[in-house]
């Protein structure tokens, strides 16, 4: 898992409530458990009409949004059915943070899971950074996971709230079989004081 520290980037908004992870990564794209090759499937029906051209009226086809590191969204993003294939899409598209005043619980979970970050904030301070945002040339916004604080378009500096612990894992870029193998060397010494009683390759011949 890629670490996140702190990031100034053009922010991109999609301004919807209760987006749920089957618009964000549809059903017949989770064939694979790879993590990668999700990032062209995102809002796919959102994004292309039926003969893949780009839909007009969909708001992340909006050229000031191009690029964009930061994703604001509305309340509830990410709800739905769990799969870990949606903030898999929301990285490979480009997204490093997403900003809405609240998630889906598993989406929020599987989100810190693989390193994409998602930043609660109350609906009326996203409604202000979302105001904030140009529509037409583009804004920037800084994310600091370190100082656990947004600096908006305008300048303010607005702290939000973070798991210390989930904080740190996204600091290290440590996910939870990372967090195991800093304990490999005691693993390896109980392994060694414990000496397997059970053959089991002779079992599975049998």
């Amino acid at each position: 898992m890629r670490a996140f520290r702190r990031t100034t980037a053009r922010v991109a908004v999609l301004d919807r409530p209760n987006v749920d992870t089957d618009q964000i990564i549809a059903k017949q794209f989770l064939k694979s458990i790879a993590r990668t090759g999700f990032g062209q499937y995102l809002f796919l029906d959102w994004r292309v009409d039926e003969n893949g051209n780009p839909r007009p009226d969909f708001e992340l086809n909006n050229p000031a949004y191009a690029d964009a590191k930061i994703l604001l969204a509305g309340p509830n993003f990410g709800c739905g059915s769990s799969r870990e294939h949606a903030p898999w899409a929301l990285l490979e598209y480009g997204f490093d943070v997403v900003v809405a005043p609240s998630f889906g619980d598993i989406f929020k979970m599987n989100s810190t899971k693989c390193g994409l970050v998602p930043i609660e904030l109350p609906a009326e301070q996203v409604r202000k950074l979302i105001d904030e945002v140009d529509a037409q040339n583009g804004s920037e916004v800084t994310v600091d996971l370190e100082t656990k604080t947004i600096v908006s378009p305008n300048g303010e500096t607005i702290p939000f709230e973070f798991d210390d612990f989930i904080r740190e894992e996204l600091l290290e870029g440590r996910d939870e079989i990372g967090r195991t193998l800093m304990q490999e060397g005691a693993i390896s010494a109980f392994e060694a004081a414990h000496p397997v009683r059970i053959d089991t390759a002779a079992l599975a011949v049998s």
